[in-house]
């Protein structure tokens, strides 16, 4: 895992296109589980 794609993930939630995601679990794990 990069840090930049958990900086993506994080602007991405920071924006106003997110603005609709309330109270949710975010995995950012590369497809690793």
């Amino acid at each position: 895992l990069l840090g930049e794609e958990i900086a993506r993930t994080v602007l991405f939630l920071a924006a106003d296109d997110s603005r609709m995601i309330t109270k949710q679990s975010i995995a950012v794990d590369a497809g690793l589980r």
